[in-house]
C-alpha cells in the first residue's frame, strides 16, 4: 500500500447520496446489496472453476455454458457494486470480506465430476435466489425502487441459469459420466 495514502471513504461507512435515499434506509439496502455482491462473487468463482475443469462428452457445451454463466454473475456483481456506491456506501471487494458477507460457501478447491459440480451450483443458485427475493422486498419496503429493479434483473438471470442447470441434470444428459461412477 502506498505511504501517500489519502483515504476518501472508509469501508463500512455510508454517506449522504445524490439519489435521495435516507441514510438510515440506505444503510439497510447497502448491507443487503453487499451480501448479494459477496454471494455473486462466490458463485462467479465457483462457475469459473467449473468452466476451467469441465470434461467429458458434453465438454464444449458445458464449457461455454459455465463461461457464459460466470460472465452473467460478474455483470450482476458490477451492477450491485455500482448501486452500493450510488447509495453512498462502499462495495465490499476483498476476498476475506466477500467470504465473511456471503450467505453461501464456495465448494472448495477439489474438482468434482460434472454432475456433482452442477448439483453444487444449483444449491448455491437456490440459496442466492432466496436471499435476493428477500432483498427485493426490503428495497421496496424502504422505497428504493431502483435497487428493487436491479435486484429483479439479477433474480431473472439467476433463475434462468438455475433452470438451465435443471435441464443439464435431467436423466438423459451426462449419462456417460454416471455410467462410469
Amino acid at each position: 500500500m502506498s505511504t501517500n495514502e489519502s483515504l476518501r471513504r472508509k469501508a463500512g461507512t455510508v454517506e449522504k447520496n445524490a439519489v435521495r435515499i435516507d441514510t438510515d434506509k440506505a444503510e439497510q439496502v447497502i448491507e443487503a446489496l453487499n451480501t448479494d455482491l459477496a454471494a455473486t462473487y462466490v458463485l462467479y468463482h465457483q462457475l469459473r472453476k467449473h468452466h476451467w475443469n469441465v470434461a467429458g462428452a458434453e465438454f464444449e457445451q458445458l464449457h461455454d455454458w459455465f463461461g457464459d454463466a460466470a460472465e452473467d454473475a460478474e455483470d450482476n456483481a458490477d451492477d450491485l457494486a455500482e448501486r452500493v456506491q450510488a447509495l453512498g456506501g462502499v462495495p465490499i471487494s476483498g476476498p476475506s470480506a466477500l467470504a465473511d458477507h456471503a450467505p453461501v460457501e464456495f465448494e472448495g478447491e477439489d474438482v468434482y465430476n460434472v454432475r456433482t459440480s452442477m448439483e453444487n451450483d444449483l444449491v448455491m443458485y437456490g440459496e442466492i435466489i432466496e436471499t435476493v427475493r428477500e432483498h427485493i422486498s426490503l428495497a421496496e419496503d424502504l422505497g428504493d425502487y431502483a435497487t428493487s429493479e436491479i435486484l429483479r434483473e439479477t433474480l431473472e438471470d439467476l433463475e434462468d441459469d438455475a433452470h438451465e442447470i435443471e435441464h443439464f441434470l435431467e436423466d438423459d444428459t451426462l449419462v456417460l459420466e454416471d455410467a462410469l461412477n
